[in-house]
């Protein structure tokens, strides 16, 4: 296909848009720009290099299918991918086509999930603990887990965090504290004051 004008400009564009991107997900992203008029040589960019390929090198599959056909999906996001050493990868794949509707670019990121899968399994051994041991002990005010869970519950059922919870929101929340009885615990209104980040006034207000 040959390059116009149009081409050029938007191949121009995309290369900062995937500069931006690759600094912004360093180093867990790889972030490659294609350009598709001349599949044989269609990488343009690759940022945070995961899967060692160089400018300069071939179009993928999907490349190529998009490069022939433009009723391929603009936008295949989260499909699962392998790097060339058998890393696993989380892959999304953006097309962009020109203004008479042909794929001439394709902006394409790779996470390397194996970091992830390892950092998980870590904070998962870290968290973890001995629920045989004979210890029963707390550095916590007692019923202030059960404080942070229902604030916790309620806040999910509207669809925000507890620090974000509005002054009707907060009332509604210490109704339902009161109605549990959670409200009775020991140092309730501090619990639920640190919590959502408010002032005990402000708290002591709310469940008037």
């Amino acid at each position: 296909m040959k390059k116009t004008s149009e081409h050029h400009n938007l191949l121009a564009q995309l290369q900062q848009v995937a500069d931006g991107l690759g600094k912004t997900l360093a180093p867990f992203c790889e972030v490659v720009l294609h350009d598709l008029t001349e599949p044989d040589h269609a990488i343009l960019a690759i940022h945070n290099n995961l899967s060692g390929r160089s400018v300069g090198e071939p179009a993928t599959e999907l490349g190529l299918a998009r490069a022939a056909d433009p009723g391929v999906d603009q936008v295949i996001a989260n499909y699962p991918n392998t790097f060339p050493d058998g890393r696993l990868a989380k892959s999304t794949s953006v097309g962009i086509k020109d203004s008479d509707g042909r794929y001439v670019a394709a902006l394409c990121l790779n996470v390397d999930l194996t970091v992830f899968r390892s950092l998980n399994t870590m904070l998962t051994q870290f968290g973890s603990v001995d629920r045989a041991a004979a210890v029963n002990d707390t550095l916590q005010p007692t019923g202030a887990e059960a404080i942070r869970l229902r604030i916790d519950d309620f806040a999910a059922r509207h669809g925000t965090t507890p620090r974000a919870l509005k002054t009707d929101e907060r009332r509604a929340l210490m109704g339902e504290l009161k109605d549990s009885g959670l409200s009775d615990v020991r140092r309730a209104m501090d619990i639920v004051a640190a919590y959502l980040n408010v002032s005990r006034a402000t708290v002591y207000n709310d469940a008037r």
